[in-house]
């Protein structure tokens, strides 16, 4: 399979071994809120990006929310089925007014949002829960926050707005239901899963939980239908996001996202990257280059260690750069990483193969303080990488679009150093002063050199750094001159 990048909605499974079938494969949009059918650890193992489009099914699933809110208030498809079948039955179908009752909430997202202003019309008391959102936040959409110790036993009805995770597997059983007001209702057009399905049907029966309305299941189609055939039950087969207007909303919510993403614009929608959102903008690109090549010259530097643990210091000089910290420190890695580890490394997967490598990281932005050398640039970024008892620290710029080294270990080049093709690395003792020989042995291996340069030397010594047409292979040594690293940027 030679593509870059794939949409689904949310029927098509995109498997560990689908991404294995593309070499190339980058991206991977969703078409819709949810990624249950992807598996997101795989595709960030690979570097895959993931995205989905959070809003583009809001109004949809919301409004279907209230629909079914207000169908298991009024038993309208028990009544609508029964008067079909022809029978005229009015006091079985009793129903209560939703004015006054306490609607919980939980997971005060888009959706969550958008059901509580259209039931605060109807003139429900909302509650809800949300790990995230603030309570001050949450006051002002009318919403009470509070714990969910205190919010199952005030509420009439429970509405769920969470994707499904590990912490909401089963968040609605068997406990949680004896813990709620008697009568309570249950309304999950999220994710199935999140109710425990056999719990709920035991609750309806016991009559401790007064009815449920559902569009999402554990199985789908679900092949039990026990607890869709209760008789207060409300049931659709995932009808959340199934209006024309959200699955046109979505499909070009998606493709406009990969279309934004190749030319550079903020990403939006990024699931198992959401540093990464502006990543790829013009301004940013020059920074992440510089930092993998920053990286890639310190692995080259470090001297082979008895332990593979390898530590890195990140420091973010300048206000514009500070912006950037959740995703340099990735580009740092990426740099260090590439030539290591087995699998292709990027942004996306960098910070799990690093903790898989016994690397840490770790990054400070410093918005406010100058950089630590004099140099014209206000904007800088400095590696310290140590591996056993070798240690480096790196100084380098992209203020102005290229990728320049301002200091290495302590020297310092008074105009930066443009980090390019096929890069040799000497160091000597300060009373050295070894180019003449070092292009001299180059021309004796037919190598046409484009640049000699040498750093300020400190009192223990000096960095000189050559450039050639072609890679080169240094086999022989170079007298009074230690080569330290061969790189190409």
């Amino acid at each position: 399979m030679e593509h870059d990048g794939v949409i689904v909605r949310s029927a098509t499974k995109v498997t560990a071994e689908v991404m294995a079938a593309s070499k190339r494969l980058c991206i991977i949009g969703r078409a819709g809120t949810g990624v249950d059918n992807i598996d997101v650890e795989a595709a960030t193992r690979r570097g895959i990006i993931v995205m989905n489009t959070p809003g583009g099914n809001t109004l949809s699933a919301a409004e279907h929310t209230c629909t079914m809110l207000c169908s298991l208030a009024r038993f309208v498809p028990q009544a609508c089925a029964a008067l079909k079948a022809g029978s005229w039955d009015r006091k079985t179908y009793m129903g209560s007014e939703l004015h006054g009752k306490t609607l919980a909430i939980l997971g005060l997202g888009r959706i969550g949002r958008e059901v509580a202003k259209r039931m605060q019309a109807f003139g429900m008391i909302t509650i809800g829960y949300d790990p995230i959102i603030p309570a001050e936040v949450t006051d002002e959409w009318g919403i009470e926050s509070m714990s969910l110790e205190n919010l199952w036993p005030r509420a009439d009805y429970i509405t769920i707005h969470t994707p499904l995770l590990p912490s909401t597997k089963n968040l609605i059983g068997e406990d949680t239901l004896a813990r709620c007001k008697p009568g309570v209702r249950i309304v999950n057009v999220a994710r199935g899963g999140i109710v425990d399905e056999a719990a709920l049907l035991k609750a309806l029966e016991a009559g401790t939980c007064g009815g449920a309305a559902l569009d999402v299941f554990q199985e789908e189609p679900p092949t039990d239908l026990s607890l869709c055939r209760h008789p207060k039950v409300v049931c659709t087969p995932h009808l959340g996001a199934n209006t024309v207007e959200a699955q046109q909303r979505v499909a070009v919510e998606i493709a406009q996202q990969i279309v934004d993403m190749v030319e550079g614009k903020p990403l939006v929608g990024v699931v198992n990257a959401p540093a990464l959102t502006n990543a790829t903008s013009n301004t940013c690109k020059p920074w992440i280059e510089l930092a993998e090549s920053l990286g890639r010259l310190a692995n080259h530097l470090l001297q082979p260690a008895d332990t593979p643990a390898l530590d890195i210091s990140i420091d973010l000089f300048g206000s514009g750069v500070s912006k950037m910290e959740p995703f340099l420190g990735s580009a740092v890695l990426v740099g260090v990483l590439r030539d290591v580890t087995k699998n292709d490394i990027n942004l996306v997967n960098a910070a799990l193969l690093a903790q898989e490598s016994a690397v840490s990281v770790t990054i400070h932005a410093h918005p406010c303080k100058p950089v630590p050398i004099t140099t014209t640039s206000q904007e800088a970024l400095m590696v310290k990488v140590t591996r056993g008892t070798s240690t480096h620290v790196l100084l380098g710029s992209a203020a102005g679009g290229q990728s320049t080294l301002l200091a290495l270990d302590g020297c310092e080049w008074e105009s930066g150093l443009t980090l390019g093709h096929n890069m040799l690395f000497f160091s000597t003792i300060p009373s050295v002063t070894p180019l003449a020989t070092i292009a001299t042995r180059l021309l004796d291996v037919q190598v046409v050199v484009t640049l000699l340069m040498s750093s300020a030397p400190t009192t223990k010594e000096v960095w000189h750094v050559a450039r050639t047409n072609t890679a080169v292979d240094l086999a022989q040594t170079i007298p009074e001159v230690h080569l330290r690293a061969q790189v190409t940027f």
